[in-house]
């Protein structure tokens, strides 16, 4: 396939634009012992009271050690919904362009689109919850400038296969947006290990599952550094927030925590999956790469309404597409789960 130019997928008026330059982009050192009246500030000391920085240059760097990704390639964003939003901004020119996605998968994908204009073309995933590549590809058209791909998949909580995915990156003609949420639960490799090797490859991820840090609302954005640069022109200055930044590093430089509590996360899932397997009205049970389960019972409605009044909720997934007469259940504590359990097995 002939190698993309990404610079001709941009819109137009992105090719040009010129970023806000905020007052911490002009004098970027800000550690110094300076005295600063040069943002309009609140001069008094609340913690607080200055905007934060607009690169978040620390946050950043410990992603890059960790991840051994460079900075230039790493954007944050307020979750990762204005990560997503933002590619819809730089690639999708409202009322013409399209993107794909590929039902049942995360809601928001389809939302932003409906928010930028953008018409979306859908494929269901296979009786496997796989993509099906050859339908995807014949999909596009010269509008097509973002597939999504969720992978651990929400809600299905499986891993789609690596062949496929390579081959939707290498001969599909727009931006491949694979979003990795749930990667930290799963043993299959993430693909920042192979971003540099795709122009049109962006992996995005958070620290709202693994890391514990759903409140702070922090989404992460991989690509290439054109891609990246792109993103930081459109981006709100000052879009991730100081206290935001202060958990995530505190975050960030505690893995050991993480891991721990991932491990235990993991534990749990097991003993969860071979309990519902106990369970008489539990059909199927799908196989998971998530901190969460599909499970398809005799009669999704009922059952959850029978949660809800046992003081239990989750999540019914029986309106999504492949998902008739499914649940979602969130990997709780030990003691959250064996409540669940002992419910079930009342039921």
């Amino acid at each position: 396939m002939k190698k993309l130019n990404i610079n001709n997928l941009l819109r137009e008026n992105i090719k040009t634009i010129k970023a806000y330059s905020s007052a911490r982009d002009e004098y970027k050192d800000a550690s110094t012992e300076m005295v600063f009246i040069d943002a309009n500030e609140n001069p008094f000391q609340t913690n607080v009271n200055r905007y934060p920085d607009p690169k978040q240059s620390k946050v950043k760097a410990r992603l890059s050690e960790i991840k051994n990704i460079p900075s230039s390639q790493i954007l944050l964003g307020n979750g990762s919904d204005e990560v997503l939003d933002l590619l819809f901004r730089a690639f999708c020119e409202p009322n013409r362009d399209n993107v794909i996605t590929l039902p049942p998968t995360y809601g928001m994908y389809s939302v932003l689109a409906d928010l930028n204009a953008i018409s979306i073309k859908e494929v269901l995933l296979d009786k496997d919850f796989q993509p099906k590549d050859e339908e995807i590809l014949a999909a596009q058209n010269e509008n097509s400038k973002l597939l999504f791909l969720c992978s651990p998949n929400n809600p299905t909580a499986n891993s789609f296969d690596a062949s496929k995915i390579e081959k939707l990156i290498t001969e599909f003609k727009g931006i491949v947006v694979i979003d990795e949420a749930y990667i930290d639960f799963s043993n299959t490799e993430s693909w920042l290990s192979r971003l540099n090797e795709f122009p049109n490859l962006v992996v995005t991820q958070t620290l709202s599952k693994a890391y514990g840090l759903a409140g702070i609302r922090l989404g992460i954005c991989y690509a290439s550094e054109f891609i990246i640069s792109i993103l930081n022109k459109i981006k709100p200055p000052y879009n991730v927030n100081q206290l935001t930044q202060e958990k995530a590093l505190e975050r960030l430089n505690d893995l050991e925590k993480v891991e721990k509590e991932v491990s235990t996360i993991l534990s749990e899932r097991d003993k969860l999956i071979e309990a519902l397997q106990t369970i008489t009205f539990v059909e199927t049970v799908y196989n998971s790469d998530a901190n969460f389960i599909l499970v398809k019972v005799d009669d999704a409605n009922k059952r959850y309404k029978q949660l809800i009044e046992k003081g239990v909720v989750v999540r019914n997934r029986t309106t999504q597409p492949l998902c008739k007469n499914t649940l979602r259940f969130s990997i709780g504590t030990k003691i959250e789960n064996q409540i669940l359990i002992k419910i079930l097995k009342q039921l």
